[in-house]
């Protein structure tokens, strides 16, 4: 059974140990950080904002695999290329770490070698939480699901700032926005969320929105 506040979720600032320094470019809603094909230079982590990273499928489809929070560490690859693309959701600093830094120290210290084993582990599970989230869920226990995460991800008790468009919602929920945007009404109708605008979000009642999806 899926936990419903661990779907996906992502460590926050795991190890200090690989905070390491780095360059900190802003980037602009939408911005390219990097390109799924292109070479895994550096490893990425989420200063401010918030980051989606996504491939296009054969028939042209978005399916997004992540969705980033301040703290958030990606682009950490197993081989020399990113396997996704990565884009910035809103304004958002992003701390670029030389993937061959990272390397050296896990190489020459057993704390940060532990780190990014944690990390890639961390990675994997994630993938795999999302995999049975798709197979196992309906689409309004999804929804709740990924209103609860992102709660959670963001240290928010109940007022959640929606750095995601409904159709990020939906390519990452494997739903069409249609989907999405009738799920977010019948929550709202049955007093568990109250929605003031298209991106503020409330949710009225936790507890059951845990229920749902336990």
């Amino acid at each position: 059974m899926l936990s419903p506040l661990r779907v996906n979720a992502a460590p926050t600032a795991l190890d200090p140990v690989l905070a390491l320094p780095g360059a900190c470019p802003r980037f602009a809603r939408d911005e390219e950080i990097f390109g799924e094909g292109e070479t895994a230079a550096y490893v990425y982590q989420v200063v401010s904002g918030a980051v989606r990273t996504y491939r296009i499928l054969r028939d042209g489809r978005r399916q997004i695999d992540e969705f980033h929070f301040a703290g958030d560490y990606f682009g950490l690859e197993m081989g020399e290329t990113h396997r996704v693309t990565a884009e910035a959701m809103g304004e958002a600093s992003i701390r670029m770490i030389r993937r061959g830094a990272l390397s050296t120290l896990a190489a020459t210290r057993d704390d940060a070698a532990r780190a990014l084993f944690r990390l890639t582990a961390e990675g994997l599970r994630r993938s795999q939480d999302h995999v049975l989230m798709l197979g196992r869920r309906s689409a309004l226990e999804r929804v709740a699901g990924l209103l609860l995460d992102i709660a959670e991800r963001t240290h928010a008790d109940a007022e959640l700032d929606m750095p995601m468009s409904r159709q990020d919602m939906a390519d990452y929920l494997g739903l069409t926005i249609e989907t999405v945007s009738r799920a977010l009404t019948a929550l709202q109708d049955e007093g568990l969320i109250a929605l003031p605008t298209v991106r503020h979000l409330v949710l009225s009642d936790r507890r059951a929105l845990e229920r749902m999806v336990q």
